[in-house]
């Protein structure tokens, strides 16, 4: 099973736009969708469609609509009460595939309900294979609690659970500060968090040499797993063991929502199916591809997939003279 928390999830309203964007002026939208959202639920859902079980973990209030929204969906969830309504998240995506996001910064958390969400977690963790802690942290939460988290999560041994976090700035940073003592098994990086971790140029890291070369000092320093995923260039796997790139083919990218919670649960998918690293790096990349693929916030599922046309190539990092 995998656990996923959404510590500030959101409904995502996405508005599609058949011209590109103009500042200041009026237009109309040719479509517009709203759909239960946050990273965590982003990864809970795909792992849901392709028959896995999986339990979301969010704050949120009965009837709120993002738990009614939830429902709806058949998801598997736990909510923990939180005294406010679940942000909504705006998307502007244009014919080209351009995404613009308004995010609303969301629902503070007490004290209560933070112990009341990590008990859940740490309580429902103990029937997971893996627990994802995902997204930005609500007002009032410590920019460390992933910290506080993992370090309850990870319990010694080789049956203990595994931990995967994807999250940005002030959070990912606070991370990366005990990563010598307090590591996740897996980080999910794109090319800016790579850059936030490292001190690298972003654009520089979109080369998947540059950005494996920079997850590869994140492995020497306790991270087991580096996935980190580029956009059309692909995404790079980088473990104490090895490196590999893999590319899809050519799409035509309608929204980039979701695409970075898909490969990583693409990759978590196939952990389970005890897939080996190349592998799971390729179902990685077969689901963000399918998820930039599909318009608004529509996830993919197994169907929407061809882990088959992924081309995956290991990668020397050995510096050349």
């Amino acid at each position: 099973m995998i656990v996923t928390l959404t510590a500030n999830p959101s409904i995502d309203h996405t508005v599609a736009l058949s011209e590109p964007l103009r500042r200041g002026d009026l237009q109309r939208a040719r479509a517009a969708t709203s759909y239960p959202g946050g990273k965590g639920v982003n990864v809970s859902r795909v792992v849901a469609g392709a028959g896995a079980r999986t339990v979301a973990v969010l704050p949120g209030d009965p009837g709120d609509p993002l738990l009614r929204a939830l429902s709806e969906t058949g998801l598997d969830y736990q909510a923990v009460p939180c005294g406010g309504p679940a942000r909504t998240n705006i998307t502007l995506t244009e014919a080209d595939g351009t995404t613009t996001k308004i995010n609303e910064p969301g629902t503070p958390l007490t004290v209560d309900e933070r112990i009341a969400l990590a008990d859940l977690l740490v309580e429902l963790s103990r029937d997971a294979s893996w627990v994802v802690l995902s997204g930005s942290l609500p007002p009032t939460v410590p920019v460390d609690w992933y910290v506080d988290l993992l370090r309850r999560l990870r319990r010694p041994g080789p049956g203990g659970i595994k931990v995967a976090v994807d999250t940005s700035d002030g959070p990912l940073l606070a991370l990366a500060e005990h990563f010598d003592s307090t590591a996740p098994h897996l980080i999910k990086p794109n090319a800016e968090e790579l850059a936030q971790l490292t001190g690298g140029d972003p654009d520089e890291l979109q080369d998947p040499g540059a950005a494996a070369r920079a997850a590869s000092v994140l492995v020497a320093r306790g991270v087991e797993t580096v996935l980190a995923t580029l956009g059309a260039a692909g995404a790079v796997l980088v473990t104490a063991s090895g490196a590999w790139h893999a590319t899809a083919p050519a799409i035509t990218a309608r929204s980039t929502v979701g695409a970075g919670d898909s490969a990583l649960a693409g990759y978590l998918l196939a952990d389970l199916d005890h897939q080996a690293p190349p592998d799971r790096l390729r179902r990685a990349v077969a689901y963000g591809s399918a998820a930039a693929a599909l318009p608004g916030t529509g996830l993919p599922g197994p169907h929407h997939t061809d882990p088959s046309a992924v081309h995956v190539t290991a990668l020397d990092l050995q510096p050349h003279h």
